[in-house]
């Protein structure tokens, strides 16, 4: 089987990504900064901003000179690499090895998979198709090798495919910088006016070698398929998975219920250290004589409680044929979904259970003093200080469900508090903020959630909450009330985020 190789560049890789998330910047030019010995510099810019001649490696201040409206926003090393590697994740249902080149670009070996699509051109076509319609600008190329496929993919007309023993041609009218050379090599063949690769490409060995060094002479090694490189594909994300082997067949209920329980303990327990729970779950059972059992469950809502799982699990048991014995068992969390932490198992009392929680809370008390345990239920309010109501006993039940679909602080302030912040635009959360005489420095944020008080209580009143994180990475809830048009904006603090 002939090896092809596809490889994708995304040239705004981290400005496409901003535009996907705040689409109201199509309009306005932007740059990503990183502060580097002080100064802060320019990593990325949008089409906008380089039409106006900002470009990369330029200093902020140099920037704001030239054009004053320009928007800044703070840019993560680690964003690029992330960001590479959650596309390449998507990109294994086109071949199953896809690695990552920093910063921009993917690399794909699709090899025996382009037949799927209908051919070579079908199979770059829909690529190309899906990531322009999730917002990403991108050029993809196809050839026999990486270094040939990487050169024609950057440097060459967009979706170019490369036929097998035709690399030198491709190569030939394309700039040195399309063999990946270091910036002292190009220098060098800039200078002495080699300006394509055709140029020298057809040069002896030794006087390359020569002039230029060994890294020449393996670069077109690579493009022309006399050197191997091999491709370090990811890893994607392992399933919610869990195997038991048998060192003895299983033919018995009660063997198949142990193994039952000792899957979903191994499986909620890694569900509870990523704050996950399951939706769908399936035991497979593989026989010794080759035949497959399956049972599945499904729960209304994301659930890591084994007793209950078990249970659902416990009623298709019969329908278990081990026959000769099963030698391994398997369990497959189909579908996953977040799920809050929550005291709900302490509460669910009944019977003698209430009776040792009671006692319980009586000895902490007793240690602790009696005002140091509370329970809360939730209170039909929108206001978030009047949302949440101490319980009378052990045993009331709540009137309404508590809140979950949107994040809410561990404390929140029995009466929010003022302070100063700076905001760039009135839409926007602040940049900075101050709260008791120390000044924060806002990194990220999210919302605004509007929160507006019940029309019997006191008509026309609402808040703008924002969740932020400053450079030490604590998190804060704050809101702005009143209206911008009024000029009686005021900032509160109102809660704080474990």
């Amino acid at each position: 089987m002939e090896k092809r190789i596809a490889a994708i560049w995304f040239p705004h890789l981290l400005t496409d990504k901003l535009l996907r998330k705040q689409p109201e910047l199509k309009e306005l030019p932007f740059v990503l900064v990183n502060t580097e010995r002080g100064r802060r510099i320019v990593k990325a810019a949008n089409v906008l901003a380089k039409e106006k001649g900002i470009h990369e490696n330029m200093v902020l201040a140099d920037c704001k000179a030239l054009l004053p409206e320009l928007s800044v926003f703070d840019f993560n090393e680690e964003e690029p690499k992330k960001l590479l590697t959650a596309l390449a994740e998507w990109c294994i249902r086109y071949t199953p090895f896809v690695a990552i080149d920093l910063p921009d670009t993917l690399l794909m070996d699709a090899s025996g998979c382009t037949h799927l699509w209908g051919g070579e051109k079908e199979y770059l076509t829909d690529i190309h198709t899906r990531f322009k319609a999730f917002g990403y600008t991108l050029r993809i190329g196809m050839a026999d090798n990486i270094g040939t496929a990487w050169a024609v993919c950057k440097y060459g007309k967009n979706g170019t495919i490369v036929p097998t023993g035709k690399e030198m041609a491709a190569l030939k009218e394309l700039p040195p910088a399309a063999l990946r050379l270091e910036p002292v090599v190009l220098e060098r063949l800039d200078k002495l006016g080699l300006k394509t690769i055709g140029s020298f490409i057809t040069m002896p060995a030794t006087a390359l070698r020569r002039r230029f060094g060994q890294s020449l002479l393996q670069r077109l090694a690579q493009a022309l398929g006399g050197e191997i490189e091999m491709i370090d594909p990811v890893t994607p994300v392992a399933p919610y998975q869990e195997r038991l082997p048998s060192l003895e067949p299983i033919r018995t209920a009660e063997g198949i219920e142990i193994a039952i329980k000792t899957l979903l303990q191994m499986l909620c327990e890694r569900l509870q250290n990523e704050c996950k729970g399951l939706r769908k779950c399936e035991l497979i059972s593989d026989r010794i004589d080759g035949t497959i059992e399956r049972i599945s469950i499904g729960t209304s809502k994301p659930s890591r409680n084994t007793l209950h799982l078990f249970k659902l699990f416990e009623n298709k048991i019969a329908t278990i044929q081990p026959d000769l014995g099963i030698e391994l068992f398997v369990m497959e969390a189909g579908i996953v979904e977040e799920l809050q932490s929550s005291q709900d198992a302490l509460w669910a009392v009944s019977g003698k259970n209430e009776a040792a929680i009671a006692e319980l809370l009586d000895r902490l008390a007793g240690k602790t003093g009696s005002n140091s345990i509370h329970r809360y239920l939730p209170a039909e309010h929108y206001w978030p200080e009047r949302s949440f109501k101490e319980a009378g006993s052990l045993t009331e039940k709540p009137n309404t469900e508590w809140r979950t679909d949107l994040p809410r602080p561990l404390h929140i302030l029995p009466v929010p508090e003022l302070i100063e912040v700076s905001v760039p635009i009135p839409d926007y959360p602040p940049m900075l903020f101050k709260y008791k005489g120390q000044l924060h420095s806002v990194k990220k944020a999210d919302g605004p959630e509007r929160i507006e008080q019940e029309w019997w209580l006191q008509q026309g009143l609402y808040r703008d909450y924002y969740c932020v994180e400053d450079e030490k990475g604590a998190r804060y809830w704050l809101f702005r009330s009143g209206e911008y048009d009024n000029g009686d904006v005021k900032w509160f603090m109102h809660g704080f985020f474990t």
